[in-house]
């Protein structure tokens, strides 16, 4: 087995390629293991696809963040010969968190003892996402939140809360069509997320019900929001009590949706952007075997399933 480690010096704040680079050789002694670093935004994908197509068993780490992991989850989906993980150094590090110790994802010698889950892809406009996408209100704040990252002192959940205040007085809500399990639901919304796993944002828990394998996607509809509740919405919201805003949310359990937009919008597909104006997501034929710490979990509390609630 080889062990493939991708680095993007892009990735948090600074540059850890040295960092990382000097942990791996010390941890990897004996191993058969290479070291690859990005030079470019889809780097990452390139090299995890080379690797995959390979045809031996390969493990793949992804050395950063969130948009590291999702590169190489891109480049390696659909591969049975080829797992996945993340060696953790960005900013968010927001997948993970659906594990019980998520700092157990710095721990190199914890990695190599590790454990493998199947879990699911969503399929956005022909692009794969593992974690969660969105459109609205929060693919706009995603969209600004890396010129809020640049600051100094600033961490992700910061910028995500700067980012919000200034997007919310840019407008609320937007107008979107949606397509879902034969419904049509025509409407002003503040957002619609869409959701593989249960974290994003920076620390925002959107939807504790969602599961990695389910294969299904879990859908939350936000209606239009007046100023005067957004502090309260968004305070629920990111506590994962999204339960809590009543009619104002709508959880649905799926496998496709489609979201019709006005004009061309931004869409935030594991924290990296791009725009669209109609917005097609369904599960994924290809899956990602995600190998992770031995011992750790990942499912969510309570399990109990609820099909739209």
């Amino acid at each position: 087995m080889k062990h493939v480690f991708i680095i993007n010096p892009a990735a948090g704040k600074s540059d850890k390629t040295a960092e990382y680079t000097a942990k791996i050789k010390e941890s990897c002694a004996g191993l058969d293991y290479e070291i690859a670093v990005s030079k470019a935004p889809g780097d990452c994908t390139r090299i995890a696809r080379e690797a995959a197509r390979s045809g031996g068993e390969v493990r793949l780490y992804a050395c950063g963040g969130d948009g590291t992991l999702n590169e190489v989850v891109a480049g390696a989906a659909g591969y049975d010969n080829a797992s996945v993980t993340v060696y953790v150094g960005g900013s968010g590090n927001d997948f993970v968190k659906i594990f019980d110790d998520r700092e157990a994802f710095r721990d190199l010698d914890r990695l190599l003892d590790s454990e493998t889950a199947v879990f699911d892809l969503v399929d956005v406009n022909g692009r794969l996402a593992l974690n969660i996408c969105c459109v609205g209100l929060d693919s706009r704040i995603g969209a600004e939140m890396s010129r809020f990252k640049r600051l100094p002192g600033v961490s992700g959940s910061l910028a995500y809360i700067l980012s919000t205040a200034v997007n919310i007085f840019k407008g609320i809500s937007e107008h979107y069509t949606v397509e879902v399990d034969g419904e049509r639901i025509d409407g002003d919304m503040t957002f619609v997320c869409v959701a593989n796993a249960r974290w994003y944002g920076g620390g925002f828990y959107a939807v504790p019900d969602a599961e990695p394998d389910d294969g299904k996607i879990d859908i939350l509809l936000v209606k239009k929001l007046h100023l005067w509740q957004i502090p309260g919405a968004l305070a629920k919201y990111k506590a994962g009590r999204y339960k809590e805003l009543g009619h104002i949310a709508r959880h649905i359990r799926t496998d496709a949706i489609t979201v019709r937009c006005d004009r061309e919008s931004p869409v935030n597909l594991d924290g990296e952007i791009f725009t669209a104006k109609d917005v097609h997501m369904k599960i994924a034929e290809k899956k990602i075997r995600f190998f992770y710490p031995k011992g750790l979990k990942y499912q969510a509390e309570g399990s109990g399933k609820m099909l739209n609630v």
